[in-house]
């Protein structure tokens, strides 16, 4: 019986070394199919790879067997949403059409069994990360996207890939502070009603209570893989292994 909701963010496949990346998708691919038996809705917050830039015609080569896995889930009646990381931004149709996802740019404000949900990759939420909200906006433009696909696949997706590892290099050594900005974002969106809010993208896991709403980060599969469920009013987080 499908009585749960489940969360993944932050997989960045593609990432690490060729035999890190067998066994992180062997896990991923273990667990879609777990999902495929419990999970009504599973939601991707973000940077399942750790870069994805889809071509007209053309997607990059590799982790067929997640696609797959992804393909089987939603022909088994789960459904699939997706809310684009500040990895793998650059989706076309391949993830609505070929694989039944239903894909966001924008976060996602959800009522499951009777709670609020806002949904979010994470990233841009910062307050005084205003440089990397400048570039964002860049490279969510729509008329530089289509500029850029006109590159050949191979440099194209040469230079994300490139400019992809600059951005975690960037994320990893830049000081925010002393307050964790994700969780101020999460405080706001509290105070204005919501239960739940569930991040990704700074890849410290993390559930905390305020007020009478949870925070929560999803971490990331990098180092120790997890997943939240929500499941008959409880959330959790759940280590996979």
């Amino acid at each position: 019986m499908k009585d749960s909701y489940l969360f993944i963010s932050d997989i960045h496949l593609g990432l690490q070394s060729k035999e890190a990346e067998k066994d992180k998708e062997r896990r991923l691919v273990r667990f879609l199919q777990a999902a495929s038996h419990e999970a009504r809705e599973l939601y991707i917050l973000g940077d399942l790879f750790d870069y994805w830039f889809e071509y007209r015609r053309v997607y990059q080569k590799g982790f067929f067997r997640t696609l797959a896995a992804l393909q089987d889930l939603t022909e088994s009646g789960t459904k699939l949403h997706y809310i684009i990381g500040n990895h793998d931004f650059l989706h076309r149709d391949f993830f609505g059409t070929e694989i039944g996802a239903k894909l966001y740019e924008l976060p996602v404000e959800t009522v499951i069994e009777g709670k609020r949900f806002f949904l979010a990759h994470g990233d841009g939420l910062v307050k005084n990360d205003l440089g990397y909200k400048v570039l964002k906006t860049v490279l969510r433009n729509k008329a530089v996207q289509k500029l850029y696909s006109l590159l050949h696949p191979d440099l194209g997706i040469a230079i994300a890939s490139s400019t992809s590892r600059k951005s975690r290099d960037y994320t990893a050594q830049k000081d925010y502070g002393e307050i964790d900005g994700m969780f101020e974002a999460a405080k706001e969106k509290i105070d204005s009603g919501f239960d739940y809010v569930i991040f990704g993208h700074s890849h410290q896991r993390a559930l905390e209570i305020y007020k009478n709403g949870y925070y929560i980060n999803l971490g990331s599969w990098l180092s120790k893989p997890c997943y939240g469920r929500f499941k008959d009013g409880r959330f959790s987080l759940v280590d996979w292994n």
